[in-house]
C-alpha cells in the first residue's frame, strides 16, 4: 500500500514525477480539471453573490472513482497541479471532491520537473491558496457571463452557434480595426538617393543625408533633381569621421508571449503548436537510461526572473566552453512592468548542461527545434554583450552632404549563440568602410536616385498579435494561444499568407456587440479587468464585489439588446451555378474551415464542394473576368482569370488591385525568403519588402 497520493493534471507529468520520489508514493493524473460550470446551463447564480453551480465533467466519473479509491487508501494527499491560477483551482476542485481539508499542507508547487526541484518542493507543502483561486473562479465567470448573456442574442438575431467572448471579441476588434487602417491608408511618395563610392580601389556605399549641414526630406522628384543640381563633378571630400566602441546587449529569456513570438519568426510554428510542444518539453521527455525528464521549466509565465542555480550553472558552462571573457559579470535584473506575475521564473531549460546536440536522439524534429531556441536564448541571456565597431562619415560635394554609415562585430559575446529574431529589422551584419579620415578625397562611381512609397501597417501575424495584446494588457500567458485557436475556430477571422484577415461574419458580430455592449470591446476596460483579476491573486480585493461591479451595467446593456437588436440576415450568396446533382442552384456557405459551395436544396440534396478563392482583383488582361487563387496538382498556389478558357492569364504571383504609381500597369505581391515584395510587372517600380 502506497503511504502518499499525488494527483497532477497529465499522465506524462505523473510518469516523470513517480521516478523521482520512490516506492511510498504513488502518482495518479486528473487529466485537467475534474469539476467546472455546466455546458446547458449558466451555472452562476446572479441573485445570490455569483455562487457558481461546479458539477463533475461529462466523461470525468471513472477517474474521479479512481481517485477516490486511491485516496481511501493513502496515509497523506499531495495536489500537484501546475503553479498559477488554473493549477490551483485544480487542486482547490479535487480538494472538494476528495474532501480534503483546503487549509492543511496538501498542496505542492515546483516549476521545473528534475528530481532536485520535485524533492525540494515536498519538502514545503503548503494550503491552497485561495486569492489564486477566486482570481481563476472571477475569470471564469466573467467569461461565463459574457458568453452565456450575449451568444443566445446572436443565435437569436444572426445565426446559430455564434458566440462572443471576453477577450476574443476585443483581438478580432484588433484585426478589423487594422484592416480598416489598411484600406483608409494613403500612400505617400518619397525619395532617396543612394550612391557607391571609390576610396582608391574599395567601393563603399553612402546615402543623401541633408544640405548645408542640415537633414533633408526628399518629398518628390522635383526635391531630388534640386539637390543633383547642386552637386559639381565626381569628386567628394571627407568632412566628418566619429568612431565608436558600442556594446549590444542580450535579449532576457523567454516569457510565453516572447516565446510564441520568436518561434513564429524563427520556426514557422504557430501559437497553439509552440506550447503544445512546450509543455511536453516541461512534462518530461525519456532520455533512455535516465528515465524521463523534464527539460524546460514552466511555459506560462510572464516574468524573466532566473532563479541564482540556474544562474550559476548557466556562468560555470559558459566559462568552461567560451572562456571567461564571454561571461556576463552584470547581475541580470528583471524590468517588470505593471502587468507582470512574478509567480515563477522565464522559461529556460531545466539544465545547460544538457545541451541541445546532445538530445537529438531523444526528441522529435519540432521538439529539438524549439528546446534549442529557448536554450540558447537562455544562455545568451547570461553572457557578455556584444561590442561593435562603428562608423560614420559625411562626404561633402558642395554643399551637398552623404552619409555613410558601417559597423563591424569587434566581440562577439552573446552573438556566438544566439541573435535574436525581429519582425521590422534585418540581423546585425558586419559592414565596415574603408579606413577613411577627414580631409580624404572620395571619387563618386553611381549616384541612384529611387521613389518609394509609404506602406500601410502590416496585417497581424500571430506573433504581431500576441505582441500588441501583450503591450496592451489584455490577456495573459495562458490564455494568447486559445484565444488566436478560437477566433478562428468561430469563422470570425482567417488566415491568408499567416496573416489575419476579418471575414464578413466576425465584422457583423463585432458591429452588433460594439453597438450594444461597448465596455465588452474597449482595449482600456479589458486590460482594467485583467488588472483587476491579477488584484485578486495578490488578495488586494474580494472576487464578488469586481463581479458585481461589472455585471451591473453589463445587465443594463443586455436588457437594451434584448429590445433593441435588430436582426441580420446572413443570406447565403449564390454562387453562380447549378447542382450536378439535382439542378437546384449551389450558393456559398461558411464552415469550419471556411467557406465552401453547397446546394440550396439542403437537405434533400446533401452536395458540397470546395471552391475557388476570389481575391477582389478584376483580371489585367480581359479587363472582364475576376482573379481566383487556384491549386496546381503539387498543391502550389497560382492565379488565373475566371474566364479561363477564353482568358488564359495566370501568373505565380499573387495580382494586387492597385496600380503602379509609375507607369499603371498590374503590381503583384512576390514572395520573397524572408517576406513579400511588391513589384510592377512591367516598369522597375519595386516596393520595400514586408516581413
Amino acid at each position: 500500500m502506497s503511504e502518499f497520493l499525488v494527483i497532477v493534471e497529465s499522465p506524462a507529468k505523473a510518469k516523470t514525477i513517480e521516478r523521482y520520489l520512490g516506492k511510498k508514493y504513488k502518482v495518479k493524473a486528473s487529466m485537467g480539471h475534474i469539476r467546472d460550470l455546466p455546458k446547458s446551463q449558466m451555472g452562476v447564480d446572479v441573485e445570490n453573490n455569483f455562487e457558481p453551480k461546479y458539477i463533475t465533467i461529462r466523461g470525468k466519473g471513472p477517474v474521479l472513482k479512481e481517485l477516490k479509491t486511491a485516496a481511501k487508501k493513502a496515509k497523506k494527499i499531495y495536489l500537484a497541479a501546475d503553479p498559477d491560477r488554473e493549477g490551483e483551482a485544480i487542486a482547490w476542485h479535487l480538494a472538494h471532491s476528495l474532501d480534503i481539508d483546503i487549509a492543511s499542507d496538501c498542496r505542492v508547487v515546483f516549476n521545473e520537473i528534475t528530481k532536485d526541484a520535485i524533492k525540494e518542493s515536498f519538502k514545503h507543502p503548503r494550503a491552497i491558496n485561495m486569492d489564486l483561486v477566486d482570481a481563476q473562479q472571477a475569470r471564469r465567470m466573467l467569461d461565463r457571463l459574457v458568453g452565456y448573456n450575449i451568444s443566445p442574442l446572436l443565435w437569436k438575431k444572426v445565426k446559430k452557434g455564434l458566440s462572443a467572448g471576453r477577450v476574443q471579441s476585443v483581438a478580432v476588434r484588433l484585426i478589423i480595426d487594422r484592416e480598416k487602417e489598411i484600406k483608409d491608408f494613403i500612400p505617400e511618395e518619397y525619395w532617396s538617393i543612394d550612391g557607391e563610392f571609390l576610396k582608391g580601389k574599395t567601393a563603399f556605399e553612402a546615402s543623401f543625408y541633408g544640405v548645408d549641414g542640415k537633414k533633408v526630406e526628399l518629398g518628390s522628384e522635383a526635391s531630388v533633381k534640386d539637390v543633383l543640381k547642386k552637386m559639381k563633378g565626381n569628386s567628394f571630400t571627407v568632412t566628418s569621421v566619429t568612431k565608436k566602441e558600442r556594446k549590444r546587449n542580450a535579449a532576457v529569456p523567454f516569457t510565453t508571449s516572447s516565446l510564441q513570438q520568436e518561434a513564429a519568426r524563427k520556426l514557422n510554428f504557430r501559437a497553439k503548436k509552440t506550447m503544445m510542444l512546450a509543455q511536453q518539453l516541461y512534462e518530461g521527455i525519456d532520455l533512455g537510461k535516465e528515465g524521463t525528464v523534464g527539460l524546460i521549466t514552466y511555459m506560462r509565465t510572464d516574468s524573466t526572473r532566473i532563479s541564482e542555480i540556474a544562474q550559476t550553472e548557466a556562468a560555470n558552462y559558459i566559462e568552461q566552453t567560451f572562456g571567461k571573457e564571454y561571461l556576463s559579470l552584470d547581475k541580470k535584473k528583471e524590468k517588470k512592468n505593471a502587468n507582470t506575475q512574478d509567480a515563477h521564473e522565464a522559461i529556460r531549460p531545466t539544465s545547460t548542461l544538457k545541451e541541445p546536440s546532445s538530445m537529438k536522439d531523444f526528441l522529435s524534429r519540432d521538439q529539438l527545434r524549439l528546446y534549442r531556441l529557448i536554450w540558447e536564448r537562455f544562455v545568451a541571456s547570461q553572457m557578455a554583450p556584444a561590442i561593435m565597431d562603428t562608423m560614420s562619415v559625411d562626404l561633402n560635394n558642395g554643399p551637398v552632404i552623404f552619409r555613410a554609415t558601417g559597423s563591424k562585430v569587434k566581440f562577439q559575446g552573446f552573438m556566438k549563440v544566439y541573435v535574436e529574431g525581429s519582425d521590422d529589422q534585418s540581423e546585425e551584419k558586419n559592414n565596415m568602410l574603408p579606413n577613411l579620415q577627414e580631409g580624404d578625397e572620395v571619387l563618386k562611381k553611381e549616384i541612384e536616385p529611387k521613389q518609394h512609397f509609404t506602406q500601410p501597417p502590416p496585417r497581424y501575424t500571430e506573433a504581431r498579435l500576441v505582441r500588441t495584446m501583450e503591450e496592451l494588457g489584455i490577456g495573459r500567458p495562458s490564455t494568447f494561444a486559445p484565444t488566436l485557436d478560437t477566433i478562428q475556430k468561430r469563422g470570425y477571422v482567417s488566415l491568408d499568407n499567416k496573416r489575419f484577415i476579418p471575414t464578413e461574419l466576425g465584422e457583423i458580430v463585432l458591429e452588433l456587440i460594439l453597438e450594444f455592449f461597448p465596455d465588452i470591446l474597449d482595449v482600456e476596460f479589458t486590460a482594467k479587468m485583467e488588472q483587476d483579476l491579477d488584484y485578486i491573486e495578490e488578495g488586494k480585493v474580494n472576487w464578488v464585489k469586481i463581479i458585481d461591479d461589472f455585471y451591473g451595467d453589463f445587465e443594463k446593456h443586455l436588457e437594451v439588446a434584448e429590445k433593441e437588436m435588430q436582426s441580420v440576415e446572413i443570406k447565403d450568396e449564390p454562387a453562380g451555378e447549378d447542382c450536378e446533382m439535382c439542378g437546384s442552384p449551389m450558393v456559398f456557405k461558411m464552415g469550419r474551415y471556411g467557406k465552401f459551395m453547397a446546394c440550396s436544396n439542403f437537405p434533400d440534396c446533401r452536395n458540397t464542394k470546395p471552391i475557388v478563392k476570389e481575391i477582389g482583383v478584376k483580371c489585367p488582361k480581359c479587363k472582364e473576368g475576376n482573379i481566383i487563387e487556384r491549386k496546381s496538382k503539387k498543391k502550389r498556389i497560382f492565379y488565373g482569370c475566371d474566364r479561363f478558357p477564353e482568358c488564359d492569364f495566370i501568373s505565380w504571383d499573387k495580382p494586387l488591385a492597385r496600380s503602379c504609381p509609375k507607369c499603371d500597369n498590374t503590381l503583384v505581391e512576390k514572395k520573397l525568403k524572408k517576406g513579400v515584395q511588391v513589384q510592377c510587372v512591367e516598369c522597375d517600380y519595386k516596393e520595400e519588402p514586408q516581413k
